[in-house]
């Protein structure tokens, strides 16, 4: 079994471990790391799914604590609870048009409920040796690139929508305590994710629902904008690395290296879906309506992720086409699973099976 720079970890936090991203966080370090106890904080707003980890729910080693980040009274209490060594933040409000509609909700849980964990661990780690708080976060505080260029550790910040500069924000604090505190801090900084258990809201499962259901697929302005884009299962390798390898203080940016236009991805979904669906082809594009562009849409990010693949021997393990032809036998394959998703069924099963703290 691993150690963390020689500390054998205990006991890890996972914030937002219901969540797309977490939830394949959650599930790697449950099976991978059997001596570890993994605490799964996650308060179950809409993109917060235990079904998502029904597999690990009965695993010893997998608790699961319904919490907000926001309440820093709380976190302290957790904190000194369970004796936290380790925590891996994901928890946040992710969606760029949710923030743009309410930026007061981005603001209170990606800032405040971030500096709650800092001061809950800071409080309960008088001797840092061995501890870690490792900060999640994004390509888009760093803005938006033209036709060329790349997105490096050492790029200045640029948000430009309510969601990247709540990310901002929560990064600067983040080393802000490092360099204050002398608390023991990692940060990354990732492309957009894609593959299993992403909320319908996203693009490629958003497309992936829509053809399947034959709705039209919206597309913002004329599709031009363009994302890296980055298998999930591929993030949560590279998240488990630098966990347990990368040095105090250090930044990594983790990228698919999978420029792609937004139609382009699209159009491709379309082709994919066909053939999976047995429809003519050229059948499914008929569905795609472009509509107004949203506010302050990035035109294009790039990741360049030279430092954690030298520094880390990480690197993504699949082809663009390959994972997403994955991702979507996965959506096929589990259509309850986004029916329940999509109703918002699951939200109000599971509030009835576990308590508020």
């Amino acid at each position: 079994m691993k150690k963390n720079r020689g500390i054998n970890m205990k006991t890890i936090l996972i914030t937002g471990g219901a969540g797309f991203i977490g939830s394949h966080v959650v599930r790697r370090f449950v099976k991978k790391y059997p001596d570890y106890k993994i605490v799964n904080l996650d308060n179950l707003t809409y993109a917060g799914n235990l079904a998502n980890l029904r597999d690990i729910e009965r695993e010893p080693n997998y608790e699961f604590v319904k919490a907000d980040i926001t309440a820093g009274e709380l976190m302290k209490v957790l904190f000194n609870e369970y004796r936290f060594e380790g925590v891996i933040h994901l928890a946040a409000e992710s969606h760029v048009d949710r923030s743009i509609s309410n930026p007061m909700e981005f603001i209170h849980t990606n800032i405040l409920g971030t500096v709650n964990l800092l001061n809950a661990a800071r409080l309960t780690w008088e001797d840092p040796e061995g501890k870690l708080f490792y900060h999640i976060s994004t390509d888009e505080v760093y803005g938006s690139l033209g036709d060329t260029g790349f997105f490096y550790e050492t790029t200045a910040y640029d948000p430009r929508s309510p969601y990247s500069a709540s990310k901002a924000s929560s990064d600067h604090l983040v080393r802000a305590y490092h360099h204050t505190y002398k608390l023991p801090v990692v940060i990354s900084n990732c492309s957009n994710n894609y593959g299993p258990y992403q909320f319908p809201e996203k693009l490629i499962p958003l497309t992936i629902h829509n053809i399947k259901n034959n709705k039209l697929i919206p597309v913002y302005g004329k599709g031009e904008n363009i994302r890296d884009w980055l298998f999930v299962e591929d993030h949560a390798a590279a998240i488990d690395l630098i966990f347990h390898d990368a040095a105090i203080g250090e930044t990594y940016n983790i990228g698919g290296h999978n420029e792609w236009k937004n139609i382009d991805l699209i159009r491709l979904l379309c082709k994919i879906m066909d053939k999976k669906l047995n429809r003519p082809a050229g059948t499914s594009e008929n569905l795609i309506s472009f509509v107004k562009d949203r506010a302050g849409h990035d035109l294009r990010y790039a990741i360049n992720s030279e430092k954690i693949q030298k520094k880390l021997g990480w690197k993504p393990s699949l082809r663009f086409e390959d994972g997403l032809e994955k991702t979507v036998d996965w959506y096929l394959a589990n259509e309850s699973w986004m029916a329940n998703v999509t109703s918002g069924d699951y939200q109000k099963y599971y509030e009835n099976q576990y308590t508020k703290r």
